[in-house]
């Protein structure tokens, strides 16, 4: 079963956008478009409430048809690995049950399946989890409130590059910030396989100005396209040359 290369963009936030439009129905346009949308959402360790906004976290992810979570500072490196594992399993099954509803006729899913069958199904999904290729777009809130807990998404995301890395399937990772100097979002690592390179970047960002999730997360989207059309004129110009 050939799955392609699963798609993924990864907001990490503490809050709500308070510029251009709404950021969940534009999670919905790009899950049209085969990319999901996963968020995260960080409190302050000493926070005892949610912040009112962070409730839009859980929309943006239900549109986009991905995963969320609200987490604590603390503990955001397991649980960046953790989304991006669920939300790639989850993509996985529905993978599979359309093949499923195709060779038995019916609309069936796993989970009507007998436990034996659904058991052999299931080792199918973790096989595929670990052979498929996956390429996801962090996306970086870097607005004034961000600040403190930038040192720790640093942290959270070079954890993520290793156990990503540890799975057969090709990795690759791109990360960007919003807002940008004068455009929604700015690129900070280019798409690589490894994410050891964004220690230098993190200690030299800067924090501050609005949120436009809507605007970023569009922006966002375009990136796949813009990498496929690279990749595209690199072997058209060096047919020969293998892309690093």
């Amino acid at each position: 079963m050939r799955t392609g290369t699963l798609k993924q963009i990864l907001l990490i936030t503490d809050g709500c956008s308070n510029q251009g439009e709404n950021p969940a129905s534009v999670a919905a346009i790009i899950a049209e478009q085969g990319i999901t949308v996963n968020v995260i959402g960080i409190m302050e360790d000493k926070q005892t409430e949610q912040p009112a906004g962070l409730s839009e976290v859980e929309d943006i992810a239900n549109c986009g048809q991905g995963v969320s979570q609200i987490v604590y500072k603390q503990v955001l490196s397991q649980t960046v690995q953790a989304v991006t594992k669920q939300a790639m399993n989850e993509t996985l099954q529905g993978v599979v049950n359309k093949e499923l509803q195709q060779i038995l006729g019916s609309p069936r899913t796993m989970e009507e399946l007998p436990p034996e069958q659904r058991g052999e199904v299931m080792e199918v999904v973790d096989e595929l989890g670990e052979t498929c290729d996956l390429e996801v777009l962090v996306l970086v809130d870097t607005s004034a409130s961000m600040a403190n807990k930038l040192p720790t998404v640093q942290e959270a995301l070079i954890d993520l590059s290793i156990s990503m890395n540890a799975r057969i399937g090709r990795s690759r990772f791109s990360i960007y910030q919003f807002p940008g100097r004068k455009k929604p979002i700015q690129q900070l690592v280019d798409w690589t396989s490894k994410l050891d390179s964004i220690t230098s970047i993190f200690s030299r960002l800067a924090s501050g100005g609005v949120t436009p999730t809507g605007p970023a997360l569009k922006e966002a989207m375009h990136q796949f396209g813009k990498k496929s059309l690279k990749r595209r004129l690199f072997h058209n110009e060096y047919p020969d040359v293998e892309e690093a």
